[in-house]
């Protein structure tokens, strides 16, 4: 799988872990930046993951800012972007399961490097369910987003 990584500075401290976790895990991961702790705009990142998703170069994304808040407002915002900020593991696997999240948005002053690198391989981890509850629920979530 491959698997866009994208953060300002408030989660710079967190990407080599993302990035180190991605690829012990098995994975690719396309560096979006930043490329250090100058201070940068969220939104701008939170959309060069987006895009990476929605342009097929990557199948997920984890994004970074300082609560993690940041990014998930920003990508939600792009049609086909599905992010939750997750700082559990429950949350992070369920997150795709159920609902089909395909962005694991994080804190970098919210958590630690060892419950990132957990974090990170649950949502790797998890495969979308394609039960008929869950994707009801998935289409009905894509219908709010189509109105909108």
């Amino acid at each position: 799988m491959k698997v866009a990584v994208a953060t300002d500075h408030g989660g710079f401290p967190l990407k080599d872990i993302v990035l180190r976790t991605i690829k012990e895990e098995g994975h690719e991961a396309l560096d979006l930046g930043t490329f250090g702790p100058e201070s940068v705009d969220f939104p701008d990142f939170a959309e060069k993951a987006g895009n990476a998703l929605l342009d097929g170069r990557a199948d997920r994304a984890v994004m970074m800012c300082g609560s993690g808040v940041g990014v998930c407002m920003s990508a939600n915002k792009m049609k086909g972007v599905y992010a939750s900020v997750c700082h559990d593991t429950y949350s992070a696997h369920q997150g795709v399961e159920h609902d089909h999240m395909n962005a694991l948005c994080l804190g970098g002053r919210i958590i630690g490097e060892e419950v990132a690198r957990e974090v990170v391989k649950a949502f790797l981890a998890a495969v979308p369910m394609q039960a008929e509850r869950q994707l009801r629920r998935v289409g009905k979530i894509k219908a709010i987003e189509a109105k909108n």
